[in-house]
């Protein structure tokens, strides 16, 4: 198990599940540069190791997951343009528009999860709540926009004017009020948060990790194509794992009436 702390940021790693934790608790989890660089470096980090198969991100506390960017520090001495010429290409907290992780990504939203903090959890596959928590695009309310992907992937996961009416109100939204329009997959009490997304975690090493690789990058590398163009591609983890084997211990296991031992490659 590691357990390094740098920059506001704690990145363990225990068997096949990395947990990746914002910890600025005092600024409800805000990012400053030194925390963005330090968590694109995880993120490196957890793509180069194939022993890693599910990743939990989260807040440190249970005020916040994370409330966007820290405007008492560097962000708020730069204007709009400024920021808009730095942005990460990964988008907010390295995250929001990463197309290169290739494991599915787990959101524990114990709090606020506001900003790029909202941004960071649809950058997310799966997405469980405390009931206490909410989300929202409030850049507007200060005078900003939702920059590092927030508009356009709201617009594409959810109707129209369910999205506008997120995007031109900068509201807060409770987890439930997620939940209806489907961007939250559950929502438990925050004392039942980490037994949830537990459960989130043993459903996904149950499933053959070149199988989910596969799927996720299949899913992330052809969402501007047509359906008949993205059936046409020959995506690196696809064909990685229909030779797998674990495809070859999926099947035996089957046969066998037992639990298929994966072996991630």
């Amino acid at each position: 198990m590691s357990d390094p702390y740098t920059e506001g940021v704690r990145y363990e790693r225990g068997g096949h599940v990395a947990r990746v934790t914002i910890s600025r608790p005092k600024v409800l989890n805000a990012v400053d540069a030194k925390t963005l660089a330090r968590l694109n470096e995880i993120w490196a980090e957890i793509e180069a190791d194939r022993e890693v198969r599910v990743v939990v991100v989260t807040g440190d506390g249970d005020r916040a997951f994370c409330v966007g960017a820290d405007m008492s520090a560097d962000a708020v001495d730069r204007t709009g343009v400024q920021y808009w010429a730095g942005l990460d290409p990964n988008g907010f907290g390295g995250l929001s528009l990463r197309t290169s992780l290739d494991v599915p990504v787990i959101a524990r939203v114990n709090g606020y999860a506001l900003g790029g903090g909202m941004e960071m959890v649809l950058g997310c596959d799966i997405v469980v709540a405390a009931e206490s928590a909410r989300f929202g695009l409030t850049e507007p309310r200060v005078g900003r926009i939702p920059l590092d992907g927030g508009v356009f992937r709201l617009v594409r996961r959810l109707q129209h004017t369910q999205a506008m009416g997120l995007l031109l109100t900068g509201r807060k939204v409770p987890a439930a009020e997620l939940h209806r329009m489907g961007l939250v997959n559950e929502v438990v009490p925050a004392e039942e948060l980490d037994d949830a997304v537990d459960r989130w975690v043993a459903d996904i090493l149950a499933c053959a990790p070149t199988s989910l690789r596969a799927i996720k990058q299949m899913v992330q590398r052809t969402e501007h194509l047509s359906a008949q163009d993205a059936h046409a591609m020959r995506l690196p983890a696809l064909t990685e794992a229909l030779d797998s084997e674990d495809g070859k211990e999926g099947v035996l296991a089957f046969q066998e009436k037992r639990a298929p031992v994966w072996m991630g490659r």
